[in-house]
């Protein structure tokens, strides 16, 4: 299934004259990502601390609860890419802070969700509090060839005892061509810039041999960085580019750096805005210094999702975030982060 681009959206990527010259077609496709904030379900999971997510927690988590996280991650994540795509949303959505694989069948139940067919994977990996990065997709556009879960690895030998989320490397097809999504969540604030950057260099090594193995490929790198564009662990550790015209070969581009630089993000923190949530996007992905090459997959545009219903309304906090949690109190909202997307332009044969 495929999606055109609205006359309007053609004349802006293209101009008037060339498209009504050469009357091409040219389909978009959707790639995002979320965090959705603590999905967990109402069972302990053996070895792993979640008991604030039980009925008799903290959080006095019960299924009532449970079902409508469910309801709100899943009217979020389907609305994701319609701006664009209103019929079709996003081809894949990377996702963060998830409990456990049935948290995503669960999730993928859920009616908006369920009339696309999307489909999920998740592999579990070690983190103490049990969350795990997922890709949610939708199998008529996203096929998978191959899915594995890249361990983070500590280097310090004073950390050899923890544990942290790896890096979930999911090998599909898009638009018949060869596409790569990595899904991190990389160590908290709390835990230092150096681990952090420890990450990005690794997350860097994963996207390396990715290209040795197919120099072609086209690789998104996606997550909750906890961090910002400008930051150690993005621009220097894994490298990736404010401009996209400063992008080499075999080098990485981050189109939300200048969307943070305009002075907004995905999460606010003492009044200010943070962009830990980011899409990046191998050079393969680019079109350069006027180039307008869209033979294969080429990067468009990318955006912050915004929907009023994802904010509070009303109160001290009017315009954060609209939390599951606040203060200790049920807010029946969505999550602290924002999701974030990407477009993606090929011209049809």
């Amino acid at each position: 299934m495929k999606k055109l681009l609205s006359l309007i959206a053609i004349l802006f990527l293209f101009g008037t004259a060339n498209v009504l010259a050469q009357e091409k077609k040219f389909s978009v496709y959707a790639i995002g990502f979320y965090n959705l904030e603590n999905l967990f379900d109402t069972c302990h999971d053996a070895g792993k601390n979640d008991y604030e997510y039980l009925p008799d927690g903290k959080n006095k988590w019960t299924g009532m609860k449970y079902s409508h996280k469910l309801r709100n991650m899943a009217r979020a994540l389907s609305e994701m890419g319609t701006d664009v795509l209103p019929l079709v949303g996003c081809a894949a959505i990377g996702v963060a802070e998830v409990e456990n694989d049935q948290c995503l069948a669960d999730l993928c139940e859920q009616e908006p969700l369920k009339k696309r067919n999307f489909q999920h994977v998740l592999l579990e990996g070690p983190d103490q509090r049990g969350v795990d990065c997922g890709l949610l997709y939708n199998p008529a556009l996203f096929t998978i060839r191959n899915v594995k879960l890249v361990p983070y690895v500590y280097v310090e030998p004073k950390d050899s005892a923890r544990a942290t989320r790896g890096f979930l490397t999911v090998s599909g097809t898009l638009a018949g061509e060869h596409v790569t999504i990595i899904v991190n969540h990389l160590p908290s604030r709390f835990a230092g810039s150096f681990y952090r950057e420890e990450g990005g260099r690794q997350i860097r090594q994963v996207k390396d041999s990715l290209l040795r193995d197919d120099p072609a490929v086209k690789i998104f790198i996606m997550g909750d960085m906890n961090d910002d564009p400008a930051d150690r662990s993005m621009s220097v550790a894994l490298g990736a580019k404010r401009e996209l015209n400063d992008v080499e070969p075999g080098g990485l581009f981050n189109p939300f750096w200048n969307i943070h630089a305009s002075g907004t993000g995905t999460l606010m923190y003492d009044g200010k805005w943070n962009l830990f949530d980011q899409i990046i996007l191998s050079h393969s992905l680019l079109n350069q210094k006027g180039q307008k090459d869209y033979s294969t997959l080429k990067y468009w545009k990318a955006q912050i999702f915004r929907r009023d219903y994802l904010f509070q309304q009303e109160g001290k906090y009017k315009g954060n975030t609209l939390r599951t949690h606040a203060g200790g109190v049920w807010l029946d909202g969505f999550s602290d982060h924002l999701p974030t997307v990407v477009y993606l332009v090929k011209e049809q044969k």
